[in-house]
């Protein structure tokens, strides 16, 4: 297999930004659970802002909202792939979502544990 021929430089960068733009648009025209995600984090990320005390609680609780956003966005891929190869149920693509899914509801857990972690601190 010959490898594609791919361009360097500046122009790999901004071809880079344009696929990855692609890819948000996609995410947003088809995956319900992205936008909510995105509904909820224009909620979350001006709220980190306020509740955060410091530099550190800031980051950690926009940082932990964006990690289930980028985790979604590979859900997504890992359930695109699969439904390209088939549309037959077989384990191994079920076990394969289920584990993208189990990825995404850890991110969310994560994100969930230091919003109450950091609020805890700050309210009581």
């Amino acid at each position: 297999m010959m490898n594609k021929p791919s361009r360097t430089g500046v122009a790999h960068v901004f071809d880079a930004y344009r696929y990855s733009l692609k890819g948000l648009r996609a995410a947003w025209q088809h995956e319900v659970a992205f936008r909510q995600e995105i509904a909820l984090a224009s909620l979350l990320l001006p709220l980190a802002l306020w509740l955060g005390t410091n530099a550190s609680e800031r980051a950690l609780l926009i940082g932990s909202v964006v990690i289930v956003i980028i985790v979604e966005l590979l859900n997504s891929a890992i359930e695109a792939i699969v439904d390209r190869i088939s549309t037959e149920l077989h384990p191994l693509s079920g076990q394969a979502k289920d584990l993208g899914s189990a990825a995404v509801m850890l991110s969310m857990l994560l994100c969930l544990s230091c919003w109450a972690m950091i609020a805890v601190q700050r309210f009581l």
